[in-house]
């Protein structure tokens, strides 16, 4: 196929060349009806880009098939054999896939480190989870993929489960062993579902980890504005083999998705994709030397520390996708949570996932010597702060297997069953009926259906205390708790 092309961006070109105009949504009119404050701050080029795909961008029969053609260049890009765009979301991207392989019913294999879109999948669709253990680190508090023999085990315990689904790269960049998965879903004649959303340019460079559906993976769902070059919520899920029908997979994402997708995303999707097989190689190329130095970089600032080896010497890491620099914060006597917050108060500088001791620089290729100076400057700055920020309270991090709460009932029944919000120090012993998900990176803790255990509200407590986000439990204080009426 010819990669030159970008069907949804020249067609989104030449739509505005020929100076249409609907009488349909939306009824901005590309931009004529917009309070010039709003335009002002969002720009006039951003509403004449958003039109009506068909009616609008294509005709009323979508008879150019602009959005299929640009689905089939992509595929062809990466080496798939189908890809589907969506415009809401890796998180609607997962929801189709896990629909689509249990068919809404029965068991899933699924990496507890999953992110709580996965639960809610298994609340629409009334699924059973089969939870595979991730590889709990004592000494960093944190989770790696499952290995292989965690994968296998759980299939000897549940061999109706539908399908698999796991987490790689992680929010942390480490990788699981996906070839060795793989070979021991397909020896079942299971699926094998990669939620890959962190992994949009593992395609186009092969010092990068090994991509899904490289390594034999029959689904993977890929977030193009995490690591990519796209607006939020672009998304795309790429598909092999025979095992998942990619018929049932359309209809899936269809009942799920918006009528109303938004032609500025599948368009810029269009134009990451030739861009990335036009000169995708030398810009990743340029960005893992840049992310190499800055590594080294902070490394040699005092109190600071670059997570690595810790990583990779681990038995469940296969790889480590390098552009996710994991800074241990500890050293300065601070938390992830003090200094994010520090630095976007007085640098103007952002991060992504945080927790009690460490904050995470994602590197794409949109960075370069410019800002990793800002980078640099400001974690100078935090250096000097530190030793003025007030003592944080703990954070009660449980040890192996203290997070490892039963599920005593289907999600769906906890969830849309009878519930109470009670204290939460009545809470123990209770079935839960909501998510707690510390976010970023958006693991839940707890889920609809698991019996809560102390170890869990001391840990989400305490981290409350000190900045953990919870944006999903009715009481984000988690002074109190929704749990099963009994």
């Amino acid at each position: 196929m010819d990669q030159n092309e970008t069907p949804v961006l020249t067609a989104l070109g030449e739509h505005q060349k020929l100076d249409r105009y609907g009488f349909t949504p939306p009824a901005h009119r590309q931009g004529r009806g917009v309070d010039p404050r709003v335009l002002e701050v969002l720009g006039e080029q951003s509403f004449r880009s958003d039109v009506l795909a068909s009616s609008g961008l294509d005709d009323r029969k979508t008879s150019n098939g602009y959005l299929q053609r640009a689905q089939e260049l992509m595929a062809d890009a990466v080496g798939a054999e189908q890809t589907f765009f969506s415009t809401c979301g890796s998180s609607l991207s997962v929801k189709a896939a896990i629909l689509a392989v249990t068919h809404g019913e029965g068991e899933l294999l699924i990496g507890r480190d999953a992110h709580k879109s996965v639960v809610s999948a298994l609340v629409l669709g009334g699924l059973q989870p089969r939870w595979i253990r991730p590889s709990w680190d004592n000494e960093l508090k944190l989770a790696h993929p499952p290995t292989p023999r965690e994968v296998e085990e759980t299939w000897e315990k549940y061999p109706d489960a539908s399908a698999a689904l796991i987490v790689s790269p992680t929010p942390y960049g480490t990788c699981a062993d996906i070839e060795a998965i793989v070979k021991i879903c397909h020896e079942r004649g299971k699926p094998l579902i990669v939620d890959e959303a962190w992994g949009a340019q593992l395609p186009f460079h092969s010092d990068t980890p090994t991509w899904a559906m490289s390594a034999g993976a029959d689904l993977c769902v890929v977030s193009v504005h995490k690591m990519g070059i796209g607006f939020e919520q672009g998304s795309v899920f790429h598909l092999q083999g025979d095992l998942v029908d990619p018929v049932r997979l359309e209809h899936c994402a269809d009942i799920l998705s918006t009528t109303s997708a938004s032609t500025l995303m599948y368009a810029a999707m269009d134009g990451w994709r030739r861009q990335m097989v036009q000169n995708g190689h030398e810009m990743i190329d340029r960005t893992l030397a840049l992310t190499r130095r800055v590594r080294e970089q902070i490394e040699e600032l005092p109190g600071l520390h670059v997570l690595e080896e810790e990583l990779t010497s681990h038995e469940a890491t296969k790889d480590l996708d390098i552009l996710h620099i994991l800074v241990d914060v500890s050293g300065l006597g601070v938390t992830g949570y003090q200094a994010h917050d520090w630095l976007r108060e007085n640098c103007r500088l952002d991060f992504g996932t945080t927790d009690h001791r460490r904050i995470e620089i994602t590197m794409s290729i949109a960075d370069d010597e410019s800002t990793v100076q800002r980078l640099m400057d400001g974690l100078r700055l935090l250096i000097d702060a530190a030793p003025g920020f007030p003592a944080s309270p703990p954070v009660l991090i449980p040890d192996e297997g203290e997070l490892d709460l039963e599920t005593v009932m289907l999600p769906r029944d906890a969830f849309f069953g009878p519930v109470e919000d009670i204290p939460v120090e009545e809470s123990v012993g209770r079935i839960v009926a909501e998510l707690a998900t510390p976010y970023p990176p958006g693991v839940p803790v707890f889920l609809p259906g698991e019996r809560i255990n102390e170890a869990s509200i001391k840990y989400l407590r305490s981290g409350v205390a000190a900045g953990m986000v919870l944006p999903d439990p009715g009481d984000a204080s988690l002074r109190t708790i929704r749990v099963v009426k009994e």
